[in-house]
């Protein structure tokens, strides 16, 4: 009886081996046996066998997916651009001496246009995409290269919006390496 049961299994998932992975393949073929086991009302004991793997390898599954999407990369400001000075976040600072020599800072206020206005209460078409955030910061280094620093650190970025305006402010501490 088994090898009945293994037999019409494999010939109806047969096609869909290459296409599913084996996860997927080996839930199938408990659903084909609970169906079988189901028609023929013997063995109790084998049925809810069926039932009972079927439920742990479902419930896996979904725990599996549950956790995987709990976890979203970190995104920071800078995505690995290289710049001419080093460039150091707000918590972070460079390995060797240093002198400070002063805060560099852009900032930015603007009204609101039409588009963003459209959607007040969801604040659509609000802030600064990526690209923009990397030309601010390429900016700000430049800035602090006419300082003559070798570095920036505790480089943070804000953005605010209000009712009728938006703006940024990114700011960083130029310094200059000490005995080179």
């Amino acid at each position: 009886m088994k090898d009945e049961i293994d037999r019409n299994v494999s010939t109806t998932t047969k096609s869909n081996k290459e296409e599913a992975p084996f996860f997927f393949i080996e839930i199938e073929c408990l659903v084909m046996k609970y169906r079988f086991f189901c028609n023929s009302n013997k063995n109790y004991k084998v049925r809810t066998m069926i039932q009972t793997q079927l439920l742990i390898k479902t419930v896996f599954f979904f725990l599996i997916i549950g956790l995987v999407a709990c976890f979203r990369p970190n995104i920071p400001i800078s995505t690995g651009t290289v710049y001419p000075i080093d460039v150091f976040m707000i918590h972070e600072s460079p390995d060797r001496p240093y002198s400070e020599l002063q805060w560099v800072e852009l900032s930015r206020e603007d009204t609101l246009d039409d588009r963003q206005k459209k959607y007040s209460d969801r604040m659509l078409y609000r802030g600064n995409d990526a690209e923009t955030k990397e030309v601010l910061m390429a900016q700000l280094v430049l800035k602090a290269q006419k300082l003559g620093a070798d570095a920036l650190m505790s480089v943070q970025y804000k953005y605010y919006t209000s009712i009728k305006s938006e703006g940024y402010v990114i700011k960083g501490l130029a310094v200059r390496y000490r005995g080179d």
